[in-house]
């Protein structure tokens, strides 16, 4: 089984054992919202695009609301089951949804009070790792400093290079990666001047 579909098994329970109307990570999404969103996503290619273009947001709004008016087994067995046979998805499920089952597992995890980290396997690590070095430099994009990130293990890379003030952001590939996309619920050590570090922390990191 691929780390995509672990995650995924793991998103579905946690979103069962929420509810539909718990909050989530993802703004004012609840539960329910955050379902229809990966049903609309492996299973809409029409409406899909709006998800990154914001002419086609309007329709993909529409469609992800129909869906997310569905009851809601029926949203988790769509969910669990994955891209069907005829989606795009389908035959790159283990690389474009290794990232998107795992943030979304924690967007619903770590909304909840009293969070802890999981202890995630290192190959696990690894391939997250492999993520983060791939996508750092477009989530840091918009700082104004050098940030590089970092593991405890000693890894390292780059994600912005400017002169001047510089931030490391130092914790587990899974963090970083979280981070990267955006949220704030994470364990990391940030290194740097303070206001370096707070420019680098309230940065807007959407890819």
């Amino acid at each position: 089984m691929t780390m995509a579909q672990r995650e995924r098994r793991g998103l579905v329970e946690a979103m069962r054992v929420a509810g539909p109307d718990a909050p989530t990570l993802c703004g004012a999404w609840t539960v329910r919202d955050l379902a229809a969103h990966l049903v609309v996503r492996e299973r809409r290619p029409d409406a899909a695009p709006g998800i990154l273009l914001s002419p086609f947001a309007g329709y993909l709004d529409r469609v992800q609301a129909k869906a997310a008016s569905k009851p809601f087994p029926s949203l988790l067995e769509q969910v669990r089951t994955g891209p069907p046979w005829w989606s795009p998805l389908r035959p790159i499920d283990a690389i474009a949804n290794r990232a998107e089952m795992f943030v979304h597992h924690e967007d619903v995890r770590r909304a909840e009070p009293g969070w802890q980290p999981r202890e995630l396997a290192e190959a696990d690590e690894d391939a997250l790792w492999s993520l983060v070095r791939r996508m750092g430099s477009m989530a840091y994009r918009k700082a104004p400093v050098a940030v590089e990130l970092a593991t405890p293990d000693g890894r390292h890379v780059m994600a912005r290079s400017v002169s001047g003030s510089a931030v490391t952001l130092t914790g587990m590939p899974s963090e970083l990666l979280l981070h990267a996309f955006g949220r704030d619920e994470v364990r990391l050590e940030a290194t740097g001047s303070p206001e370096a570090v707070r420019a680098v922390l309230g940065l807007d990191r959407s890819i």
